[in-house]
């Protein structure tokens, strides 16, 4: 067997028992090891006894960073947007040292030549004219008595056909890697820019581009540095890497691990929710979930390019991405350093190589290299990426967790929960669910 810390001993499985066990030390896991123990300590109580595993070798699950020939990144862009401010109060205080930058976002569209400020549905005044004529009449002309069926259908009834079709719908199949059609109308939730027509006139003469993530934090350090302020409070011991969940007996709730069985009180899972459901032994058919990939390259160059957006969307479905970041932007680097995203379906096989010169070249194309030499890069491919929230999905998930939590086990985080959320969010739920247990106990 092996100890918490990784100890190989005798080869025989035995059982432990444990009350909390935390599948998976990234923002979710963590963050509700820090809520139980806060929770227990408002109350004046002892510690919950807790055990996180991790099958990776180390914390952070997306939310890691690479640092390369210089150059600080992450598996991809991962801002932090604070609309709780004790929550970021929380954080910055176990990160002492680190330069932490608040930055107003400046993020465009590539469109027709032309850079459009985000969104491009309130900045339709930037096109070149014939495409904004094209927008204005089809908004107001649009038809907004079609029955909504679909994310695709809502596009078209909320902002006309133009609107719709020259951004809307390239993008983000570009980004989900899916027809749209097959997306719940509130796919994105919170974080879909919408706007009334009201909206868009308004902003011809006064712009107001706010959105949910109109200013964001980023640590010099990468957001590594969040997941080292989660570890920060934790005590040594009760993170076991390279562990993986194999299955859950839910009725004895008891998890099978890679190294033993661990008989538990509650379960909290960030694992993606199809992956949890199989190894709790329940069948769902294939097609109720999917998801796409996304294949991130970041590469740094020699110098300097663009000195204003920090990330960038293109709509072009000749490029091979859907968006562009410029750490140096956002860090006051000396040289480009930059995210690109690329979706693919869940099946998707990216050649990483030959992408990488395609990738290359769309950037000359797009104008965002212009003589610089690339130095050095890296690839991590995000697989789930982001969950298609469907009308069978939501479905599904609504019926999956009361019986999952009839057994102790409770889903959390965007792929746990099968969901669209903010990594913030995820320290939001974690900390209900913490705080519901505690006051249950």
């Amino acid at each position: 067997m092996m100890d918490r810390d990784g100890n190989r001993g005798d080869t025989c499985v035995t059982m432990e028992s444990v009350e909390y066990v935390i599948v998976g030390a990234g923002v979710s896991g963590l963050s509700f090891a820090n809520w139980l123990r806060t929770e227990a300590s408002q109350r004046g109580r002892p510690d919950p006894e807790f055990l996180i595993i991790e099958a990776d070798h180390q914390p952070g699950g997306l939310c890691k960073t690479v640092v390369q020939d210089g150059f600080v990144w992450d598996y991809s862009g991962h801002f932090f947007h604070f609309r709780h401010p004790e929550i970021e109060t929380w954080l910055r205080q176990r990160m002492p040292g680190q330069e932490i930058r608040t930055v107003a976002k400046k993020s465009f569209i590539r469109f027709a030549g032309r850079d459009i400020d985000f969104p491009f549905q309130k900045n339709i005044h930037q096109l070149p004219r014939e495409d904004f004529i094209d927008c204005l009449v089809d908004l107001y002309f649009r038809d907004a008595a079609v029955e909504v069926t679909s994310f695709k259908t809502m596009l078209y009834a909320r902002f006309g056909r133009s609107i719709a079709e020259m951004f809307l719908i390239p993008y983000n199949e570009k980004l989900y890697a899916c027809d749209l059609d097959c997306l719940d109308p509130d796919a994105m939730g919170r974080f879909f820019p919408h706007a009334d027509i009201g909206d868009i006139i308004g902003n011809m003469r006064k712009q107001d581009n706010a959105s949910y993530n109109t200013t964001f934090s980023y640590p010099l350090g990468g957001a590594i540095e969040y997941i080292n302020a989660l570890l920060a409070d934790l005590p040594p011991g009760h993170i076991a890497y390279r562990e993986r969940l194999e299955s859950i007996d839910l009725g004895a709730r008891i998890a099978h691990t890679s190294r033993r069985s661990l008989h538990f009180r509650r379960l909290v899972s960030s694992v993606p929710l199809p992956q949890l459901v199989a190894m709790c032994g329940i069948e769902v058919a294939p097609e109720v979930f999917s998801w796409n990939k996304v294949l991130v390259y970041n590469l740094g160059f020699d110098r300097k390019g663009a000195t204003e957006p920090h990330w960038m969307y293109f709509p072009d479905r000749a490029l091979s991405f859907y968006r562009v970041g410029w750490y140096d932007n956002i860090m006051s680097g000396e040289r480009m350093s930059l995210y690109i995203e690329i979706g693919g379906d869940r099946n998707a096989e990216f050649d990483v190589p030959a992408a990488l010169e395609r990738v290359l070249g769309d950037l000359e194309k797009a104008g965002i290299v212009a003589g610089q030499r690339l130095l050095s890069w890296h690839s991590v491919v995000l697989d789930p990426a982001y969950v298609h929230i469907t009308a069978q999905s939501k479905r599904e998930v609504a019926r999956l967790r009361p019986v999952l939590a009839t057994h102790g086990v409770y889903p959390v985080g965007r792929y746990g929960g099968w969901t669209y959320c903010s990594i913030e969010d995820n320290m939001v739920e974690t900390r209900q669910l913490a705080r519901g247990f505690a006051e249950n106990v």
